[in-house]
């Protein structure tokens, strides 16, 4: 226990650790949540720190393995301090508890508090109150994954971003960065990101970074950390605009990293990323990068610019600057709930390192936003698993990649997989499962993953399929109602229009057959139903998903499938082929007959035509002798 407790406490009364202090006063107790007051925890009785053992697993459980302890704290958010041998024996105490649950404890901040005399103001004594992070990967996972979406306008150095934090190598200034996160060859000629690639971040027991410095493959950073931070990388440029939207709905990440580069301020896309971000109600925060190339006139007048569009009636978020560790903990620790109208604003340069190790601590502290009601609903449901990539193996056969939305899937279960171009859904059962590219049994809602099938090879695959349970007896459709909310539009929406449609992994061109309205402008609402023009989709009620045509977009959410259209949309298609068919054949008969009455005119004056033909070459050849000889 000594050994366990000697190091918290020579870090918790460091002076290394003096910049990071606790502010004066913090908000009252929260009953939910994974934060936790405890004005002092010295020698509790048996049944007392039971009570406490029980507290903290209800805390991790609610932090998805993360809580927050602030000792010294009064329930009210009172900083009332503790003496050095109160505060000794608090985290004793603490770190049994800890123990108990199998949990690490790493110090955050301390504050010191000096008690003054009433009499004379003089200061009589002086405590302290530290706030400390518990971390306890969850029995039924290798470690605490969170997705983060970057996002932001071309040439803003999210790539380079990326490159720097995941490989541990600054970057030369000309980009050399950036060429360990690009996939394809016409991405390191362009130095601009047009697929979506994944890269990792990983934290050990003690907030410690783990990335490609001392591991080499990924599999060695999974398996160091007890927490990963997974990047989606995306396209900043408007040709790939369609690529980005993909990403955002089929992968559904935790938060958005929003990169602004300094010396070009809020420029090309990042408006529309931003809109995104807001209309999936994904929590956001924003990094200012290329610090290195402003003066500081130029980088608070690109901040200044960034928070009257933050808090512009569109966005309503409060713009929060990150100067130091202090203000980096306190916007992690705060940032869920109601709480994620927030959005800290960072400052950082992939040349020099500048504020790296901000942006790192944030992550590290970063919890889940999702609440552990809305994670254990998910995971009671039956399993949906969304594809969007596929490929085959020799001697595996047919793999799918994708994200569990909900429900659980492990080794042998068995699905369905659909819909196919007639709606239809296939048995197929799961052979193996693979996590960061390292085999495992269990995969649980919120997961992305690969899995590999039996009985598929007779199958096509493609994008925009799912993997569902067979008791939810699945059915496909053409048509389904959304209300929508158009953001922008050049002109007005009508029936007949089109649009590209993007919900979860689902995206496909559909057209408006009906409206409750004749027209729809810019920021109005109506109910709208889509048909799909390719083939059927499976969707469920409450989905969001973003429509788009060119620069005009819309948001909405479904409110009814018509699953009863499948059919009928499948005979429909039927009729219009045979009438489609017989039509032409009438046509065909048509032409052939028009063909032939120009053959017979053709017979009857093709000799006429060949003698005028050779009269026409001997005056050429006359007229050619003339002009010669004169």
């Amino acid at each position: 226990m000594e050994t366990r407790t000697a190091p918290l406490l020579s870090l918790v009364f460091s002076d290394n650790d003096r910049e990071a202090e606790m502010p004066e006063s913090l908000p009252p107790e929260d009953a939910e949540g994974n934060i936790e007051y405890k004005l002092k925890l010295i020698n509790p009785t048996r049944t007392r720190f039971e009570h406490l053992v029980t507290q903290m697993k209800w805390r991790l459980q609610e932090g998805h393995g993360e809580a927050i302890y602030e000792i010294g704290v009064e329930d009210s958010g009172l900083l009332a301090g503790l003496t050095a041998a109160e505060m000794s024996l608090s985290l004793k105490t603490l770190d049994r508890m800890a123990e108990k649950l199998g949990a690490t404890v790493t110090p955050l901040r301390v504050r010191q508090i000096e008690m003054e005399n009433s009499e004379n103001g003089e200061p009589v004594e002086v405590k302290h109150a530290s706030e400390l992070l518990v971390r306890k990967v969850p029995d039924d996972q290798q470690f605490i994954e969170l997705r983060v979406a970057v996002l932001g306008n071309a040439d803003a150095g999210k790539s380079t971003l990326l490159g720097t934090l995941t490989h541990g190598r600054l970057d030369n200034g000309r980009g050399r960065a950036r060429l360990n996160v690009f996939r394809h060859p016409h991405e390191i000629q362009s130095g601009r990101t047009s697929s979506v690639s994944h890269e990792i971040l990983g934290f050990d027991s003690t907030g410690q970074v783990i990335n490609y410095t001392e591991s080499r493959r990924a599999e060695d950073i999974c398996e160091n950390s007890t927490k990963l931070i997974t990047f989606v990388d995306l396209a900043g440029h408007q040709k790939y605009l369609h690529t980005t939207i993909s990403g955002l709905t089929a992968y559904a990440p935790d938060f958005v990293m929003l990169v602004v580069s300094a010396n070009t301020g809020i420029a090309g896309t990042t408006k529309e990323h931003l809109g995104l971000a807001l209309a999936l109600q994904v929590p956001i925060f924003v990094m200012v990068s290329k610090i290195d190339l402003c003066s500081a006139s130029v980088i608070e007048r690109t901040t200044q610019q960034l928070e009257r569009v933050l808090k512009s009636p569109g966005c309503k978020k409060v713009p929060f600057r990150i100067h130091g560790r202090d203000d980096a903990i306190t916007a992690a620790s705060c940032f869920t709930g109601e709480n994620y109208c927030t959005a800290p604003i960072f400052f950082t340069s992939s040349v020099t390192g500048e504020n790296l190790d901000l942006l790192t601590t944030f992550l590290n502290v970063l919890p889940q936003f999702s609440s552990l009601k809305e994670r254990e609903q998910k995971i009671q449901d039956h399993p949906e698993f969304q594809i969007d990539s596929m490929f085959k193996l020799q001697g595996t056969g047919t793999v799918v990649g994708g994200t569990l939305v909900r429900g659980v899937v492990c080794e042998g279960s068995k699905l369905l997989l659909g819909p196919t171009d007639a709606g239809e859904f296939e048995l197929v059962q799961v052979r193996s499962l693979h996590r960061n590219r390292a085999p495992c049994r269990v995969v649980r809602a919120g997961q992305a993953a690969t899995l590999a099938l039996a009985d598929s090879d007779n199958i096509v695959t493609r994008k925009g399929m799912v993997l569902v349970s067979p008791s939810l007896s699945p059915s496909s459709c053409w048509e389904f109602d959304a209300e929508v909310y158009i953001l922008y539009h050049f002109t007005a929406i009508s029936k007949n229009s089109q649009a590209t449609v993007y919900c979860g992994n689902v995206r496909q061109t559909a057209v408006i057959s009906s409206m409750d309205k004749e027209l729809l402008h810019t920021n109005e609402r109506a109910t709208v139903r889509f048909r799909f023009m390719r083939q059927p989709e499976y969707l469920q009620v409450g989905s969001c998903l973003v429509f788009r045509d060119g620069r005009n977009k819309g948001i909405g959410k479904i409110c009814k499938v018509c699953e009863s259209s499948v059919t009928k949309s499948a005979s429909a298609v039927s009729d219009a082929g045979g009438a489609g068919v017989g039509a032409g054949r009438s046509e065909v008969r048509k032409v052939g007959a028009e063909v032939g009455k120009l053959k017979t005119f053709i017979g009857k004056f093709g000799p006429g035509v060949g003698k005028l033909k050779t009269q026409v070459d001997e005056v050429e050849s006359i007229d050619k002798t003339q002009t010669r000889l004169g």
